[in-house]
């Protein structure tokens, strides 16, 4: 099973940055990283996946606004939002998917208030 470790969630103004990241615990040639955010009340939604060779997948909702990147190990994936509006709260969720298997992190909190 892969471990991802989460950091870079907290509090921001609306308008304002944050900047998350996640690593894998190993290593595979071919996997999908992204993020998922659940909002109190809501379903877990897509935020932005990465494949392995760089294509990207972005929700409409953060499109223009949210950035996703991959270092060159393929172990670590970072989301740039920058924007941010009130309804971007949530706790966000890293998640990495390969051939044989889902993992996901423990959650880090995003709160966009004034």
């Amino acid at each position: 099973q892969v471990q991802l470790v989460e950091s870079g969630g907290g509090l921001v103004q609306p308008g304002g940055s944050l900047r998350l990241s996640c690593t894998a615990s190993r290593f595979f040639a071919i996997s999908t990283m992204g993020w998922y955010r659940q909002a109190p009340g809501k379903e877990r939604e897509l935020v932005a996946t990465i494949t392995s060779t760089g294509n990207t997948n972005y929700a409409d909702s953060v499109k223009g606004r949210f950035t996703i990147s991959r270092d060159n190990a393929k172990t670590t994936v970072h989301l740039q939002m920058s924007s941010l509006k009130p309804e971007d709260t949530a706790v966000y969720y890293c998640n990495h998917r390969y051939v044989a298997g889902t993992s996901w992190g423990q959650g880090t909190q995003v709160t966009v208030s004034s």
